[in-house]
């Protein structure tokens, strides 16, 4: 069994090992794990029932991993992704007045889209059509946008009562917990310590534990039972597709998956120098938003904390399967993971974003028609707190630039109708 796999996912020739993969597996998971209880809080939020929405999740996230793993033998991870659950909550259900199960068909039909245009050379013309710079722009938003959530689930960055963010009460235990928990895990990834990602988690689960941030007495419950998952699997409407409202919703959608999982997707491989990892891994994210549907959850996405699993060493898809296999056992599980805190996963997703903000190097701001669209990306994906609106800002401000410096023509034909889409889903508002 050992030998097949790593002769099926060329471990040798990605210059790895079956112990380094499985370890950055399990650093995806820790990192991401969060996923379960948030995103099912949110879909709660749209009537679905907590307990289903739990169960949807660990499931989603399972075959997304698995199809990414198997398919493209590349260490991205699919799971629900934060931003799309609150456009399916807020956006398709209670502001376009969709059902659940009608916003459900959306995530279907939207999910049917992408898969197409995975399987066709839409796919690799959208991938061209992006300049570099803003891909690079991307990468180091997305950098940023992860700092951010770290700074504010360590606690040290909060909302602000005279401004928009304010600096965290750094006496409290909970802040202490995150600060030493910092340290530490700067310091094991200095010193490249191996699995120093998962030492710092579990030690910065202790550091909480001594400070009376968590207790492991919280520890009890029992699995979640299967029976309250059955009223939501295949519960997915399409009464109104014929409609304007669930076609406004699905061209929304459908761009919002198509550009920011573009977006990821390259920005993952990137990091691992395997562009032609692209196409399959776009077919696997195509399938799994369709699955997540009929699963009953928000689509999936190539989540920012697979940088995690990609930084501990990850690069082939044993990584992913990993991570999905670990959600799998998670449904047996759940009480213990919900004892970790924030202050022990900050710490990683700060250095993730340090590692992704290398990426600014790339991009040349002396040339102001290349830089200021790619310094919009940067600035507007954590200041917007949308990954979606912030790619918005930079490729509607990209080939506007170019007509005003008299460069239209270093503009592909697709990237202007991209812009123009984008403009009409900022238009539409219901981005």
């Amino acid at each position: 069994m050992l030998q097949w796999m790593k002769n099926s996912f060329d471990l040798a020739g990605h210059e790895t090992t079956l112990k380094r993969e499985m370890m950055a597996g399990m650093i995806s998971f820790f990192t991401i794990v969060y996923i379960i209880a948030v995103n099912a809080t949110i879909l709660a939020e749209a009537g679905i029932p907590m307990e289903a929405g739990i169960i949807a999740t660990i499931l989603t996230c399972v075959v997304g991993c698995w199809l990414m793993g198997f398919w493209a033998n590349a260490p991205i991870i699919l799971v629900p992704g934060m931003g799309i659950n609150a456009m399916f909550t807020y956006t398709l259900v209670h502001s376009m007045g969709l059902t659940w199960q009608e916003a459900l068909g959306v995530v279907v039909v939207s999910g049917v889209i992408v898969t197409i245009i995975s399987f066709t050379k839409l796919a690799q013309v959208l991938l061209e059509a992006i300049p570099s710079s803003l891909k690079h722009a991307i990468t180091v938003g997305l950098g940023l946008f992860l700092t951010l959530i770290g700074l504010e689930k360590g606690g040290l960055i909060v909302k602000g009562e005279n401004s928009l963010l304010s600096l965290g009460d750094v006496s409290s235990p909970y802040v202490i917990a995150t600060i030493l928990t910092v340290i530490l895990a700067v310091t094991l990834f200095m010193r490249n310590v191996p699995a120093n990602f998962l030492i710092s988690i579990v030690a910065g689960t202790i550091i909480a534990a001594v400070l009376g941030v968590v207790s492991f007495s919280d520890v009890g419950g029992s699995a979640l039972p299967m029976d309250s998952y059955l009223s939501l699997f295949g519960a997915v409407s399409f009464a109104k597709i014929g409609e304007f409202t669930f076609l406004v919703a699905v061209f929304s959608l459908t761009m919002v998956l198509l550009f920011e999982n573009i977006g990821l997707i390259n920005g993952h491989l990137g990091m691992i120098n395997r562009p032609e990892k692209f196409k399959r891994s776009f077919q696997a994210n195509g399938i799994s938003i369709l699955t997540s549907g009929f699963f009953g959850t928000s689509p999936t996405v190539s989540t920012v904390e697979t940088a995690a699993g990609i930084a501990a060493g990850g690069r082939t898809g044993v990584t992913a399967i990993t991570t999905g296999s670990l959600f799998l056992l998670s449904i047996f599980a759940i009480p213990f993971i919900k004892i970790i805190p924030g202050s022990a996963i900050a710490p990683i997703l700060i250095i993730i974003g340090v590692l992704m903000l290398q990426s600014v190097k790339q991009i040349d701001f002396q040339d102001l028609s290349e830089g200021f669209p790619a310094f919009l990306v940067i600035v507007m994906i954590p200041f917007s707190y949308s990954i979606a609106d912030g790619i918005a800002f930079g490729f509607i401000a990209y080939p506007l630039m170019k007509l005003v410096l008299g460069k239209a023509k270093e503009v592909s034909a697709p990237l202007y109708v991209i812009a123009a889409l984008f403009f009409l889903t900022f238009l539409t508002n219901v981005h």
